[in-house]
């Protein structure tokens, strides 16, 4: 063990490990630069969480009693400057995001404010029974999840990149490219590469005429941080880098058919419903009849599932992530739910199928249309 680890172990028997033993030290040099200033006692530190990308987190306590969070985002792998510019651009719209206290941005280092120990996934109760006080805090948190994803809406999104056809094209690859051959091994032959082309070509412009907003990318159950015994209380909201202008339903269906926690659908359109109402309340752009924004919603959720099955295969394969592999099959469900249920997209719920029979199995999904 390094001096750096040992100067930064959360316990004698959880220390922070350390790859690069250059990197703990320069990590351990920049917090004691900060140690002052923010009133921080270095020998706190320890493990917060760390994502799917080579970011990791670590909380410090202060001198006050607080604790704040600080990034290791190594520059070679991870560039900051998109997270710092969205970061500001939703504190500008009040939205939920932790505040930037220090930077260090050729050594990837960064202190923020803290959100909180607690997911929204870790406080959900998805056994809860209608209507008890498990079911009543969970319902609370998702209207204060959709009160926070009103303000982002509310943000201008004209600085940002536009969730373009290109963009759509290369997420919906990596279905085929991830999850398909090399995960369920399947061959593709003409024909179906064919099909393929054709469903997304349909997908696309489906989401593509959509009104267009602030989207977040990846607002869901593990991205928002929450106040473990009050449900009504503000989410913390994370995991913003990846921002882009696009469809008005992108982050809504990202919530409520979350790749982590799967509702029944007519919870779903309960949620759904209570957001629409607000959103036209707001002025936001979503369809004047809920039928068509319910479609809209599906649609664009097939594209994200899609993706989101191409990406937790890539995960698992390249990455050594297993733990993914855990989640595909509540996505795989929300998939096919959707391509069982609209005009053109039977061959691919078929292929869907074909997939997960050559892992073990299917089952037909049955639910609401409009």
């Amino acid at each position: 063990m390094t001096t750096a680890d040992t100067a930064f172990a959360a316990s004698p028997a959880t220390p922070i490990a350390w790859a690069d033993p250059a990197r703990a030290q320069a990590f351990a040099a920049w917090l004691s630069g900060l140690r002052a200033e923010h009133s921080l006692l270095p020998e706190t530190v320890r493990a917060a969480s760390a994502d799917a990308s080579f970011r990791r987190y670590f909380r410090i306590d202060t001198a006050a009693g607080a604790s704040l969070i600080a990034m290791d985002a190594p520059p070679s792998h991870e560039d900051c400057r998109p997270f710092v510019a969205i970061d500001r651009l939703l504190a500008s719209g009040d939205v939920g995001v932790p505040r930037i206290l220090a930077w260090d941005e050729p050594q990837g280092f960064m202190l923020l404010s803290d959100l909180g120990a607690h997911t929204l996934l870790s406080t959900l109760v998805p056994e809860a029974s209608a209507h008890s006080p498990e079911d009543v805090a969970n319902r609370l948190r998702y209207a204060a999840a959709l009160d926070e994803l009103l303000r982002i809406q509310a943000v201008s999104a004209d600085s940002l990149q536009p969730y373009d056809d290109a963009l759509l094209q290369r997420e919906l690859s990596l279905f085929p490219d991830w999850y398909l051959t090399p995960l369920r091994g399947l061959t593709l032959d003409a024909p179906t590469r064919q099909m393929l082309d054709t469903t997304f070509a349909l997908i696309k412009a489906q989401v593509l005429c959509q009104a267009t907003v602030f989207v977040h990318r990846d607002y869901h159950s593990r991205n928002l941080m929450a106040d473990a015994t009050d449900p009504q209380a503000r989410l913390g909201v994370i995991d913003f880098q990846d921002a882009v202008r696009g469809p008005v339903t992108y982050d809504l269906v990202s919530l409520l058919r979350d790749a982590y926690v799967l509702w029944d659908e007519e919870v779903q359109i309960d949620h759904a419903v209570r957001y629409w109402e607000r959103a036209r309340k707001a002025g936001l752009p979503v369809p004047d009849d809920f039928g068509d924004f319910w479609r809209d919603v599906e649609w664009m959720g097939l594209q994200r599932h899609l993706k989101v099955l191409g990406i937790f295969a890539r995960l698992a394969l390249r990455d050594g992530k297993q733990q993914y592999l855990g989640d595909i099959p509540r996505v795989w469900t929300c998939a096919h739910r959707v391509a069982s249920r609209y005009q053109g997209l039977g061959p691919l719920a078929r292929l869907l199928e074909q997939a997960e029979a050559a892992h073990g199995g299917t089952q037909t999904q049955v639910g609401y249309t409009f």
